[in-house]
Order: C-alpha cells, then structure tokens, then sequence
C-alpha cells in the first residue's frame, strides 16, 4: 500500500480538499458510482457530460443524470454541446442545482459526438471556445473548467493556444488529457504536454492520462508539476487505487465488502432489479484478474439477487487472500 500524499488546491474560491480525482466517463460514472470512489478517496466528482440538447428537449432521463448526493461535494456538472446559446441555457439550467464549478468538455472522442461539432471537435475553432468562455464568464458566478484533449491529431496540437484561450476568458482550471482525439484512448499519454500548459499557465491544471497503477500517481506529479491528477479507466478496474491500492494488493474480504457497498448505492440509486443489471459493466472489469469463464460470467450474471451474486463469487473467488 502507497499513501497518498493528498494536498489541497483550488478551482476559483472553492477549495479541493485533495489532488487525485476521478474524471467524469460517460457511461460510468453516475451517482452511485461516484459516491462509491469519493468514499474511497476521490476529492472531487464531476458528472458524466450533460448533453445541452437534452436539457433543452427535456430528455427524460435528465433527473437521473444530474443527480447528486450532498456527500460529493465540491461537485461539478460537465456541459457537453457545440451550440454557445445553448450551452449557456445549459449552464443556467444546472446553476440552479447549486453545483460548485461548471465544466465544459472539450475532450471527449467518440464519433457521434465530434459529428455534431462537439467535444474533442472544438479543439478545431479555438475562437469559438474563447467566445463561449466570454459569455459563460459574464452571466455566470460559478467557477468555470474544462477538459481538453491535447489537439486534434499530431498535425495540429493546438494545446497551448487552447489552453491561453480558455484562461484568458475564465477559465479557472484545466483538465488536461495528454492525447489527441486522434489516438482515442490508445497510445501513450504525452505526459510533456501537461508540463508545458502547467509551466504557462497560471490556474490550476490537472493532468489525466496513463494512470494504471498507485505509483503512477506520484510519477505524474513529478514529471508534470500539475496540480492534480484525475484518473479515468483505472478506477473501474481498480477503484482502490484512490485508497493507495494497487489491484494485486486488494484483500478478498476489501473486494466483497466494495461491492457490497458498490451494489448498495447502485440498488438505493435504481431499484433493486435494475442496480443489480449495472453493476455487471463494473464487475467485468474488477473481476477481470479471475479469468472467469464465459459460462462463469453468466452464472454470474443470472444472479437475480445480491444474496445469490455473493453466494455465486465466494465459490468462485479463489480462498482467503486476507
């Protein structure tokens, strides 16, 4: 077990009582699953991306995913949208939930996204975010972030232009993940990249990127000088690692007694049956080091109760690790 040497830092006036956080992923990180990493020691949630079109339609499924517990706090919402009118009405719409900070992603890779000019596909029109910045800035008292990739491709890694923008017109910190929308998630993280926007700029900036193990965390801090580190794709495999936890070094008993807690707020959060359904996208990955059989997975998958899913992992759980 590595401690974690956590320090404070701030976005705007509102103090983040940690440095190592969890970074926002759509399809994950709800509520529950939030509320699950801040307990094991995550100092800051950010919602999964609220789609502006959504707000504006009056999706159905809005209530639900700008839900959050008081316990999550500081908390933020992420705006996801190309439109400057409606981002800002998004932005109004959600200030009312009384968030801490308010984040813009201008990150995220997936096609249907960048098609409509979204996410990553804004890296592309600098200007545009500036204008964006403004108008948030002017209307809003909330601090603002956001979280970018380093450029579209390696042809155009436009990061410190984006970045001098963003701060120039309101920024109060930036997430920044060290690839383009061109590597996705594959590839390794350009780590320099972080420490070249920290060296410039002079709000806090967050690296994100290439975070597997606990001893990354420090090797980040070290390399980067950025003032946290937000992990993404390692805290569903292994959401111990915000407890100073490499995965091998997990207890049996740690790993029922998670997700217990885990299947708890999921159940509390969606009703008994549907909770049980989410967590199998959680237990795939954390159980991905038993090597499970497909025919173990649905047996596992079966489970209609948590008594049953329990019952069913302790047999297939090799003994006492404790």
């Amino acid at each position: 077990m590595t401690k974690l040497k956590q320090e404070s830092f701030t976005i705007g006036k509102i103090l983040i009582p940690g440095n190592v956080l969890l970074a926002p992923m759509d399809g994950y990180t709800d509520q529950p699953f939030r509320l699950f990493i801040r307990e094991l020691g995550s100092s800051a949630s950010i919602s999964e991306f609220i789609n502006g079109i959504d707000v504006v339609r009056g999706n159905p499924h809005l209530p639900q995913r700008i839900s959050f517990d008081e316990k999550e706090r500081p908390f933020g919402y992420q705006i996801l949208d190309d439109d400057p009118k409606r981002i800002l009405k998004t932005a109004h719409f959600l200030e009312q939930k009384k968030p801490d900070f308010l984040d813009l992603n201008i990150g995220c890779p997936s096609k249907p996204i960048i098609h409509r000019g979204a996410g990553s596909a804004l890296l592309k029109e600098p200007e545009k975010i500036g204008q964006i910045f403004t108008q948030l800035k002017a209307e809003l008292i909330l601090p603002l972030t956001a979280k970018i990739r380093i450029g579209w491709d390696q042809t155009s890694r436009n990061y410190l232009e984006v970045s001098r923008i963003l701060e120039e017109n309101g920024a109060q910190a930036i997430f920044v993940h060290a690839r383009t929308r061109k590597q996705g998630y594959a590839g390794q993280a350009d780590w320099d990249v972080i420490a070249e926007v920290k060296q410039k700029a002079h709000i806090p900036i967050i690296g994100n990127g290439d975070i597997h193990v606990v001893a990354d965390i420090q090797k980040m801090f070290d390399h980067t000088h950025c003032d946290a580190v937000m992990i993404g794709r390692a805290s569903v495999s292994n959401p111990w690692i915000f407890a100073g936890l490499d995965r091998n070094e997990v207890t049996r008993d740690q790993i029922f007694s998670s997700l217990s807690r885990l299947v708890d707020l999921l159940q509390g959060f969606y009703g008994e049956e549907l909770g049980l359904k989410l967590l199998r996208k959680f237990l795939v990955h954390i159980l991905a080091p038993l090597e499970l059989s497909r025919d173990q997975r649905i047996s596992l998958f079966e489970c209609g109760q948590k008594e049953l899913l329990f019952a069913k992992l302790k047999e297939l759980y090799p003994g006492n690790q404790d």
